[in-house]
C-alpha cells in the first residue's frame, strides 16, 4: 500500500526545498476546500509539474506512470483526511516526505540539503545509484574512487539500502528498477570495493539482502541475467538464510511467490532450504511424497502447497494433493483457492485435471472474482487469448455460470463470449480500475 519505498515519487533534477513548504501550504488549501476534487486536482498538478521537472516523462508509459502516482498520492492524502479533521501544515509536509520515500519531513529536508552540496555523501550516493542502474561503469568506477567509503553507506530513504542492493532492481524506488545489460560487471566492481554481501534493506518486513532481492526481481529475470548474478553473488559467500528475500519466510518460497521458479530451482540446487509447498512448485513429487508419508505437514501447509502446484502447473503432484486431503476450497486471505491459481497463470492441462473432482467454481475471491472471473480478468491483463479461450471453454462445460454481460476483456476474447451469450458491457470496469476523475 501507497507509499511503500518501491513507490517513491522521483526528485525534480534541482528539488526547491521552498517550492515543497509552498506544496505543503497547498495541500493544507485543498484538505480544507469544500470541493470534492480538491484533492484529486492538488494531486495531477503535482503530478505535471514533477513529470517535467524530474524527467520522468523520459520513462517508458510515462502517462501511465503519473496517472498511477496521481491516483496513489490522491488517495493517501484523501485518507489522511478521512482520518482526522484538523490536518496541519506539518501532516501535508509529512504526506509529502512519505511520497518521496522518507520517514519524516526533517529527514526528506536534510536530504534536499544534502543534495544542494554537490561533494556530500548524500550527492555522491545518488549519483552512483543512478550509475548502477543505469550501467555507467566508468562513473560508477570514479565516484568509488574519489570516495571509498561510498560502497558502505546507506540510503537516507526509507529502505536504508546500499548501494549494491541497487543491483537487484527490488524494494528500492521504482523508477530505479532497472537492470542494465552489464549488471554482473556492475556488482563485481561494488564487490571489489568492498560491499558488504549481507547488507540488507528494510523491506518486506526487513532484513532482505541482494541474494534475496535479486532472486525475486522481475526485472533482472527478463533481462535474462538473474541466475548469473545469483552465481555470482554466491561465490562472493553470499548466504541463503531465510528471511533473504522477504516476509521471514525461506528464499526458495519468496522465489516462488514472487514468479520467479528458475531462480528457486537454481537456489535450491545450491542447497537452499525447501519445504512442501516449495517442492509441490517446484514439482518435486517425491520430496512431496517424502513429507506428507512422514506426516509432518499439518493442513495449512498440504493447502497451500496445493495452490502453489497448481499456479506452476505441477498437473501430477496437485492431483497427488487432491488425493491427499487438500481443500478446494480453502484460499486464505485473499480468497484465491487452487483452481483461481491455475486460471491466473492459464495452466490449462492442470484445470483440466482439477475438473474431474468437480471443484466449487462460484467461490469468490476477495475482488468478487469467482474462478471463471478470475480467468476473464487474467486474459483481459496480458493473457494468451486462445489459452484462455480454451480455459473458459472448459469451465463453461463443467458448469460455470457466466453472466449476460461482462467487463471488456479483449477483442478476441470478447467475441468467443458473445458466442456463449454474454457481451462486454463498456461502463464496466475490473476492481480498482474505474477511471480516476481529474481535473479539466
Amino acid at each position: 500500500m501507497f507509499p511503500n519505498p518501491q513507490d517513491a515519487l522521483p526528485l525534480p533534477r534541482l528539488p526547491s526545498l521552498e517550492q515543497y513548504r509552498k506544496l505543503a501550504k497547498e495541500l493544507v488549501k485543498a484538505w480544507r476546500s469544500d470541493s470534492p476534487d480538491a484533492v484529486a486536482e492538488w494531486a495531477d498538478q503535482w503530478m505535471d509539474a514533477l513529470a517535467r521537472a524530474s524527467g520522468w516523462d523520459t520513462f517508458p508509459n510515462p502517462a501511465r506512470r503519473k496517472a498511477r502516482a496521481a491516483a496513489e498520492v490522491d488517495d493517501y492524502a484523501s485518507q489522511l483526511k478521512k482520518e482526522r479533521s484538523d490536518l496541519t501544515l506539518a501532516d501535508a509536509q509529512f504526506a509529502i516526505a512519505r511520497s518521496h520515500g522518507f520517514v519524516s519531513w526533517p529527514e526528506f529536508c536534510a536530504h534536499l540539503d544534502a543534495l544542494a552540496h554537490t561533494n556530500s555523501e548524500t550527492a555522491a550516493f545518488e549519483a552512483a545509484a543512478d550509475a548502477i542502474v543505469g550501467g555507467d561503469e566508468a562513473r560508477l568506477a570514479r565516484l568509488l574512487a574519489e570516495n571509498p567509503d561510498l560502497v558502505k553507506a546507506h540510503s537516507s530513504r526509507e529502505h536504508r539500502a546500499t548501494l549494491l542492493i541497487y543491483v537487484a532492481a527490488n524494494g528500492v524506488e521504482g523508477y530505479r528498477q532497472r537492470t542494465p545489460k552489464n549488471i554482473v560487471r556492475i556488482t563485481e566492481m561494488l564487490l571489489d570495493a568492498g560491499a558488504d554481501i549481507e547488507g540488507t534493506a528494510d523491506v518486506y518486513g526487513g532484513h532482505c539482502s541482494t541474494l534475496g532481492l535479486a532472486a525475486t526481481s522481475a526485472h533482472p529475470r527478463i533481462a535474462k541475467l538473474q541466475i548469473p548474478l545469483l552465481e555470482l553473488l554466491l561465490s562472493r559467500g553470499a548466504g541463503m538464510d531465510d528471511g533473504a528475500g522477504g516476509h521471514r519466510r525461506g528464499v526458495v518460497f519468496a522465489c516462488i511467490a514472487n514468479g520467479c521458479p528458475e531462480a528457486a530451482d537454481f537456489l535450491a540446487s545450491r542447497g537452499a532450504r525447501i519445504g512442501l509447498t516449495t517442492a509441490a512448485a517446484l514439482g518435486k513429487l517425491d520430496a512431496v511424497r517424502t513429507t506428507l508419508e512422514g506426516g509432518t505437514a499439518g493442513q495449512d501447509e498440504i493447502n497451500e502447497a496445493f495452490r502453489y502446484a497448481c499456479a506452476y502447473g505441477r498437473t501430477e503432484t496437485a492431483e497427488y494433493l487432491v488425493n491427499h486431503g487438500s481443500d478446494f476450497t480453502d484460499g486464505p486471505g485473499d480468497g484465491q483457492t487452487g483452481t483461481h491459481y491455475t486460471v491466473i497463470t492459464g495452466r490449462l492441462e492442470t484445470l483440466q485435471m482439477l475438473l474431474k473432482y468437480n471443484p466449487p467454481l462460484e467461490l469468490e475471491n476477495t475482488f468478487g472474482g469467482t474462478v471463471l472471473g478470475q480467468a476473464m480478468w487474467s486474459a483481459a491483463h496480458g493473457g494468451d487469448p486462445d489459452t484462455y479461450i480454451a480455459i473458459i471453454q472448459a469451465l463453461l462445460d463443467a458448469g460455470a455460470k457466466l453472466d449476460e454481460k461482462h467487463v471488456p476483456v479483449n477483442e478476441k476474447v470478447d467475441a468467443f463470449l458473445a458466442t456463449k451469450g454474454s457481451l462486454p458491457e463498456t461502463k464496466w470496469y475490473w476492481y480498482g480500475e474505474h477511471p480516476r476523475k481529474t481535473k479539466g
